[in-house]
C-alpha cells in the first residue's frame, strides 16, 4: 500500500494527534461526570474511588490525561496560527516544540503527583 503524498508531511501527525487527543477527551468526560455525580450522591462510594486513585497506575494514567489535554491545547494553538497567521516552514518547528511543552506540563503534572 502506497503512502499518500500529504501523509508524509510533519504536520500529518501534528494532525493526527490533535484529533486522537480530542477523542481521548471526549471518552474520558463521561467517566469524569460519573465521578463527579458519585461525589454528590454517594460520598462513601467517592471515598473508596479516592483511595483506588492513589494507585502508581492511576496517577500514570492521570499523566496520560494531562498529555492529551496538553497536546490538545497546544493543537489548537497550533490551529489557531494556521488560520491567523501566514504560512511558514517556521510552523514546523512550532509544531514540534506544542509536543515539547505538551510533555513539559504532562510531564511537571506527573512528577508533583508521584
Amino acid at each position: 500500500m502506497k503512502i499518500k503524498p500529504h501523509r508524509k508531511h510533519p504536520l500529518w501527525l501534528a494532525y493526527i494527534l490533535h484529533r486522537m487527543s480530542g477523542l481521548g477527551l471526549a471518552l474520558f468526560l463521561p467517566a469524569h461526570f460519573y465521578v463527579l455525580a458519585m461525589a454528590v450522591s454517594r460520598p462513601q462510594s467517592l471515598d473508596y474511588f479516592l483511595s483506588f486513585a492513589a494507585n502508581p497506575l492511576v496517577k500514570v494514567a492521570e499523566f496520560g490525561l494531562v498529555f492529551l489535554l496538553a497536546i490538545h491545547f497546544f493543537g489548537g494553538l497550533r490551529l489557531l496560527a494556521l488560520e491567523f497567521l501566514p504560512w511558514s516552514a517556521r510552523q514546523k518547528t512550532l509544531a514540534a516544540a506544542s509536543v515539547a511543552g505538551a510533555f513539559l506540563v504532562s510531564g511537571s503534572f506527573l512528577l508533583r503527583a508521584v
